[in-house]
């Protein structure tokens, strides 16, 4: 007969997507008991839809604190990658030649320039390399472009990965650490006790000493069962995907991604759709003529998947990690940057909910949204 699984872990991880996924990967790397309750594809994945750039230039306008942390997980970005690889004999393909941003008129540059002036001359911010460059020193670096491209912003720190690869490596590192991992067991109730939390969820219930809530959109609905706000949007994104072409890229740009196994990647979508999945032929042919006019080559390729997804967006656009006040033990992380913010889930984060204390990521609390408003 096999053996039952356990019930009691010593943190319950709600949310199997790329936040989740990678904060329960770095407590089991600490040794901790942990299991991960995933809703399942009912679930709105941002995962399924994320462009899987590791971005940089142009994170943190209006809060300097992301800058800063966007940029400290770009360079924990590397030995990430290596750990997955040693633990899960998968290669995430990470890569960081750098990226562009391109432009397609002068006034495109102008408003870029000012963008990332007011960016990096924020207090508290630290100088990071970013520069604009002409059409002409754009050309020289890809060559491909078209006519039409202005200029470009340009940062050494961006790169990116394949995305699919990488959620799949942190579940079979999840599983080889020791982690448990239960598909389809929507949680429908957390109830705070004395030293644990009893989760009740498709399945059964289970007793875990820390739970972390890290379910994308599904997060409004969970975190104030245990005194946190989870102030959060559905903002969709559409992608098109072409056939696959031989290699024209050296760099990542911020709307068109060649991946490792040759497909073109193409989104330029934010739109506040609600939670509406549809593809729409409108939103999908601006995109396509931007980035033919970038790179006129793609004109010439065959569209092979076109799809939408929901974009997690915290309501001033910047993370959300938060300890309970009232429900100590409990935990909320949420943002929209889950493939940049990977390393930093899984490498910097685990260590502060395992000793309780997040006064590193303090910045980030949901508590930022009920300052007074000064009169």
């Amino acid at each position: 007969m096999a053996r039952a699984e356990p019930n009691e872990f010593d943190v319950a991880v709600i949310g199997g997507g790329l936040v989740g996924m990678a904060i329960a990967w770095g407590l089991a790397n600490r040794g901790r008991r942990v299991v991960v309750l995933d809703e399942g594809d009912l679930a709105y994945r941002a995962s399924r839809g994320n462009f899987a750039l590791v971005w940089v230039q142009s994170k943190g306008g209006g809060m300097s604190d992301y800058a800063l942390w966007t940029m400290q997980s770009s360079q924990n970005w590397p030995q990430f990658a290596e750990m997955l690889k040693s633990q899960a004999d998968l290669d995430v393909c990470f890569a960081k030649p750098g990226g562009f941003h391109l432009l397609l008129s002068e006034r495109e540059v102008e408003n870029r320039a000012n963008a990332l002036k007011r960016l990096h001359n924020q207090p508290g911010m630290q100088a990071f390399a970013s520069e604009i460059l002409d059409h002409a020193q754009t050309k020289t670096m890809l060559p491909q472009i078209g006519p039409d491209v202005a200029g470009s912003s340009f940062c050494p720190h961006d790169g990116h990965v394949n995305a699919l690869r990488l959620l799949r490596a942190l579940h079979v590192a999840f599983h080889r650490l020791g982690g448990s991992y239960r598909a389809n067991d929507r949680v429908e109730h957390i109830a705070p006790g004395t030293g644990e939390f009893r989760l009740h969820s498709a399945s059964g219930e289970i007793a875990a000493g820390r739970v972390v809530v890290a379910a994308g959109l599904g997060s409004s609905r969970l975190a104030p069962m245990v005194g946190l706000d989870a102030a959060v949007r559905p903002q969709r994104g559409q992608i098109i995907v072409t056939e696959k072409v031989a290699p024209f890229m050296d760099y990542v740009v911020h709307t068109i991604r060649q991946t490792d196994e040759g497909g073109v990647m193409i989104s330029d979508s934010i739109e506040e759709a609600g939670y509406d999945l549809s593809v729409g032929s409108e939103v999908l042919s601006v995109m396509a003529d931007r980035a033919v006019r970038m790179f006129p080559l793609l004109g010439r390729l065959n569209v092979v998947r076109c799809w939408a997804a929901l974009r997690v967006m915290p309501k001033d656009g910047f993370p959300i990690y938060d300890a309970s006040q009232s429900c100590p033990g409990a935990f909320l992380a949420t943002c929209h940057s889950g493939v940049t913010l990977a390393a930093n889930h899984a490498l910097v984060l685990p260590p502060l909910i395992d000793t309780g204390d997040l006064g590193p990521v303090r910045p980030f609390s949901a508590r930022r949204f009920h300052v007074p408003t000064a009169h």
